[in-house]
């Protein structure tokens, strides 16, 4: 890829036709007043260190870069960018910012080189461990000019299970206070799916903690690489008598997956997680375990071996 140029890239010439050797007065001129921007630059970094009371003030903190999956759905990134406010409503001090794993701009890759010699912590938007968080979202880390370290994803735990219980009641969940309305009651949690065995033990716990609250059983289901199916989910319910089943929706934004996991349910469906304050809470929660973690090392680069 050939890099653009910008006027400053051009070589100076005076209105006269000099050349860079025998530089003209507007040539300069401009020189003087780009060395009088940098100076004003390095100050200003300075002075935002400084209090008004002439003490240190903290170092600017972390930025947190939300790493969205990525979807041809539009309202996806109308989605993020929807979380991504919420999350700088509640923490106005970090700089948040966002980037994709694919298919969406800007990407993760992308985003870390506008980021390049800054801290910045990496929260995947993802709700178990998987191929992305285990491998594409650190090996994207690992090649950015920015210093970046990956928070866990979202789930499992007590946020999300609150973001997903908000989701089911707003789409008109109401389990009953009548027993037999309970015991014909439950709920399929619809997430992604992945063939790596600790994203399934995470999906199932999430299910656990969401039927602990709700009161009625919570079985996982999966969009891919992983069974059962939403449709396996509600035939298998139904077999038990549990004809009244809403479905929860495991996902960040719309998409794929999801569109395809609420169109197999019988009855609700609620909507993707999206903005909901609990999310945005849980990911500033994951931002902060990062932090307080111990930084990881990170690994020199190799130098290539001389050929004889």
């Amino acid at each position: 890829m050939t890099a653009s140029t910008s006027p400053r890239d051009e070589p100076l010439r005076s209105p006269g036709g000099q050349s860079p050797g025998h530089p003209g007065p507007d040539a300069l001129l401009d020189s003087a007043a780009h060395l009088l921007d940098g100076i004003g630059a390095q100050l200003a970094g300075q002075l935002r260190r400084v209090s008004y009371d002439g003490g240190r003030r903290c170092p600017d903190p972390p930025a947190l870069v939300l790493v969205a999956h990525g979807s041809r759905d539009p309202r996806a990134l109308v989605t993020v960018r929807a979380l991504r406010e919420r999350v700088r409503e509640l923490r106005p001090a970090v700089p948040v910012h966002l980037g994709h794993i694919e298919l969406n701009e800007p990407l993760l890759p992308d985003t870390l080189a506008g980021l390049a010699g800054a801290d910045a912590v990496l929260v995947p938007l993802l709700f178990s461990p998987g191929h992305h968080v285990k491998r594409d979202i650190p090996r994207m880390a690992a090649a950015a000019p920015a210093r970046a370290r990956v928070a866990a994803p979202l789930g499992p735990h007590p946020l999300l299970v609150e973001a997903l219980y908000g989701r089911l009641t707003e789409a008109g969940w109401r389990p009953g206070p009548e027993e037999a309305t309970r015991r014909a009651s439950a709920v399929v949690l619809a997430a992604a799916g992945s063939r790596d065995p600790e994203s399934a033990a995470g999906t199932r716990r999430t299910a656990r903690l969401l039927a602990e609250r709700l009161g009625v059983p919570v079985v996982p289901a999966y969009a891919s690489a992983a069974a059962p199916t939403v449709a396996d989910a509600v035939r298998a319910l139904a077999a038990r008598g549990r004809h009244r089943v809403a479905v929860a929706s495991c996902f960040t934004a719309p998409g794929r997956f999801a569109v395809q996991c609420a169109a197999a349910a019988p009855g609700i469906a609620a909507a993707p997680l999206g903005d909901h304050p609990a999310l945005a809470r849980l990911v500033l929660h994951r931002y902060d375990q990062a932090l307080a973690a111990p930084e990881p090392a990170r690994a020199a680069p190799r130098t290539p071996l001389a050929v004889p």
